[in-house]
């Protein structure tokens, strides 16, 4: 019996420790990779304003190759936009709206991934000798409960590593053509 009070204890401990730090820990959270493309803006561009395109060099569409894929009406620019169904947990089911676009420099984006909320995305384009700066950020605001402040510690190692295969893919793309 002394046992079970101990890892009850434990177990408070634990948690109201958690709690606390969580209370430390921003709300909102960003995630932001880069990659020098040897290639002009206007090459680049096309595949990340046109949503049809992000199947060429998504890192999902990678993870999970039967990933449903529904387009919206409009192409490109702003307001166009693509939802996704995936059996993968690490993909799920969301929709993406491109809310802004500024020809070869700047996309702006709305990424709704249902139970987990709303990411605000956006895609840079600067010039830089003999070639561009992409850069691919997503804010996501974790809320204020404590075990999704705690998650967003991990948003960097998870959501990063999928920004750099993208932008890997977007840089194979661009040199192959």
């Amino acid at each position: 019996m002394q046992a079970f009070f101990i890892l009850l204890g434990a177990l408070i401990v634990l948690v109201l420790g958690l709690f606390i730090f969580s209370l430390f820990l921003p709300p909102v959270v960003k995630v932001e990779r880069s990659l020098i493309i040897a290639a002009p803006a206007d090459r680049i561009f096309p595949l990340i304003n046109v949503v049809r395109n992000w199947e060429l060099w998504s890192p999902w569409k990678e993870q999970d190759p039967d990933i449903s894929i529904t387009y919206g009406e409009k192409d490109s620019g702003a307001g166009a936009s693509y939802s996704w169904k995936s059996h993968n947990r690490n993909i799920g089911t969301g929709h993406m709206t491109i809310t802004e676009s500024r020809p070869e420099q700047y996309i702006a984006t709305d990424t709704d991934f249902m139970r987990v909320g709303i990411a605000k995305g956006t895609f840079r384009l600067d010039p830089v000798g003999e070639g561009t700066l992409v850069s691919w950020s997503m804010t996501c605001n974790m809320g204020q409960h404590p075990l999704r402040k705690v998650m967003g510690l991990m948003m960097d190692k998870w959501v990063g590593q999928d920004f750099e295969k993208g932008l890997e893919g977007i840089k194979r793309l661009v040199v192959r053509n």
